[in-house]
């Protein structure tokens, strides 16, 4: 158990095509020669610019396969559908926030829960700024029904790992459930869904509004330790 655990499982690797995981999509063929991975590589960001140029709502397969200069016969080789395609953008992204997330909670000095949730936040800020197209996809883009799924899925996956998280270094009581921690992640997550909503970049303000809400919220279960921080 630990930070490791954040982005263990919870999204496809780096150019992984879609929906590895069966709960948010299935993958018809996974790329093992190197001129179909670079295909495959070439698809998605293809996608990527479109999501950037048009939107989620306005991507179709026909035009990524245009982008990258591939027949959509091929496309349909490794993706079902452009949900599959958009899948594998959020899970590429999600699978480097996991990675952000999980490095700097081991790097932390001082473990508290309102160090935990600050570090978990501003760890997707980090993220988020340095991939639009994941704010187009994953918070923009949430009316997909696809998207909506992966997001969720991951949410549980991630308010799962954290609890571990904060037990293991006797951050919380016991009776901290799992749908506490699950729904302060689904708070934090349409706070960010709220903060990028007219603004690409994000509103900060916003974000820090959400941090001072889950802290108080979490803070509910924390024992003394907790509270004052544990040096490590």
């Amino acid at each position: 158990m630990g930070a490791e655990r954040i982005h263990e499982g919870t999204s496809p690797g780096p150019g992984a095509p879609a929906g590895t995981d069966p709960e948010v999509g299935a993958v018809r063929r996974v790329p093992t020669q190197q001129r179909s991975k670079q295909r495959v590589e070439a698809i998605m960001d293809a996608a990527e610019r479109l999501v950037l140029e048009q939107g989620v709502e306005s991507l179709t397969t026909r035009a990524i396969a245009q982008l990258a200069g591939v027949p959509v016969a091929s496309l349909y080789q490794y993706f079902g559908d452009k949900e599959a395609v958009l899948l594998a953008l959020a899970g590429r992204d999600m699978a480097e926030m996991d990675e952000q997330v999980a490095n700097d909670l081991v790097a932390l000095e001082l473990v508290s829960v309102a160090n935990v949730v600050r570090t978990a936040m501003e760890a997707f800020v980090v993220v988020y700024r340095r991939r639009p197209a994941f704010v187009e996809i994953y918070l923009r883009g949430r009316g997909n029904a696809a998207v909506a799924r992966f997001g969720r899925v991951h949410n549980a996956r991630v308010a799962e790992a954290l609890r571990d998280f904060a037990l293991e270094h006797g951050l919380c009581r016991p009776d901290l459930s799992p749908a506490v921690v699950e729904l302060a992640v689904e708070v934090g997550d349409r706070v960010f869904q709220l903060a990028h909503e007219h603004d690409a970049d994000g509103d900060p303000a916003l974000v820090e509004e959400g941090i001072t809400m889950m802290t108080a919220y979490l803070e509910r279960y924390a024992t003394p330790a907790g509270l004052e921080g544990v040096r490590r």
